[in-house]
């Protein structure tokens, strides 16, 4: 008996480091074979999927083509000791379940162990790929810590706020870099884009669509680069929406292209970013005013190549190149391109043209 026994552990040991060299060997931790039969016909595998971002820490963690719903958010270390990155197959899909009630994002990276390094290997961590569907009811991803945090070439459906980057926890600065991140909202009047709030990020080769606003910028040292969010809301509440609101200033956005919202770029409180190579167009009458340019305070801004396309099928009661609340600012517009000068209704931008 105790030779079988012996026989038998030393089968199972055998086994379990078999696998284990397999994974080992593999490089990755593939989620699908760390979720139970019962998890998956639960309907909800974020605790099957927490439970294996709290198991293996710097590790990435692939997601095969599928679906996966979760009815709460899942979140990732910030701490690079316990940090993963989350790959995400083309097919992949991280869906909202049925009665979604969190005011949290769907996957909070850098949600839990917080951390301000950046000599730590693992600081760098990830997400990548796939589909995050939020079914018109959630948030879909958030960057709460840490830093150099990277979101690329995933889709992100239904939202109510697509992404959104929290104060960073370098003093505010966030350092995240997000490039080719596609996002869809929810199409309602609270649906937003990008909302930013951490400081020196990087956001390159973007679409977004079915929002009211496309970027808010609560922060300063924020590149922006071939962004380009589309209106296509409902009308009653069309005359608020707007492409980007800066509300920091000290941003720089290049070849960002603000299509159909009422308002294309708007700054708030006299601040002063740079604009250069930029688009505002539309293609409609929707709305009674069509303004390329808002400061709510002073207009203190540089505007470099700016493209305004207003053709006479698309000219409101007002189409307006700049609006402004306070006189006095030192912006300038150089090399403005009208399609159309004569539909223009104000010439109050000529007093800053170059």
């Amino acid at each position: 008996m105790k030779r079988l026994i012996r026989t038998i552990a030393v089968a199972l040991v055998l086994v379990l480091c078999h696998e284990a060299s397999a994974q080992n060997g593999r490089g990755y931790v593939v989620v699908t074979d760390h979720i139970s039969a019962k998890e998956w016909h639960s309907g909800d595998v974020s605790d099957a999927l927490q439970r294996i971002i709290d198991e293996n820490p710097n590790r990435t963690l692939f997601f095969p083509d599928g679906e996966y719903l979760i009815a709460k958010p899942i979140l990732t270390p910030a701490d690079p000791r316990k940090s993963v990155s989350l790959e995400l197959s083309a097919y992949a899909v991280i869906r909202a379940a049925e009665g979604w009630a969190h005011d949290e994002a769907m996957i909070r990276l850098g949600g839990k162990c917080p951390a301000n390094t950046i000599f730590v290997p693992g600081s760098n961590y990830y997400l990548a790929g796939g589909i995050i569907d939020c079914r018109g009811v959630a948030k879909g991803i958030s960057i709460d810590g840490g830093r150099e945090t990277v979101v690329r070439n995933c889709s992100i459906k239904g939202s109510i706020v697509g992404l959104h980057i929290k104060r960073g926890a370098n003093s505010g600065s966030s350092d995240s870099d997000i490039s080719g991140v596609n996002i869809v909202g929810c199409s309602k009047p609270n649906a937003v884009g990008v909302l930013v709030e951490g400081y020196d990020n990087t956001f390159t080769n973007m679409r977004i669509g079915g929002v009211h606003v496309g970027f808010i910028l609560k922060s300063g040292a924020n590149s922006l680069r071939n962004i380009h969010p589309l209106y296509y809301g409902r009308n009653e509440e069309y005359q608020s929406s707007c492409g980007f609101i800066d509300e920091a200033g000290t941003n720089f956005f290049d070849f960002c292209y603000s299509d159909e919202f009422a308002t294309a770029f708007r700054t708030t409180r006299s601040r002063c970013s740079i604009f250069t190579n930029c688009f505002a167009y539309w293609y409609s009458k929707r709305g009674t005013k069509h303004v390329v340019f808002k400061a709510d305070g002073r207009f203190e801004s540089n505007v470099v190549n700016l493209n305004v396309g207003i053709g006479k099928h698309n000219a409101t009661n007002e189409n307006i190149i700049l609006e402004y609340g306070e006189s006095g600012g030192k912006g300038l517009f150089d090399n403005l391109y009208i399609r159309d000068p004569k539909l223009i209704t104000d010439n109050a931008h000529k007093a800053f043209v170059e």
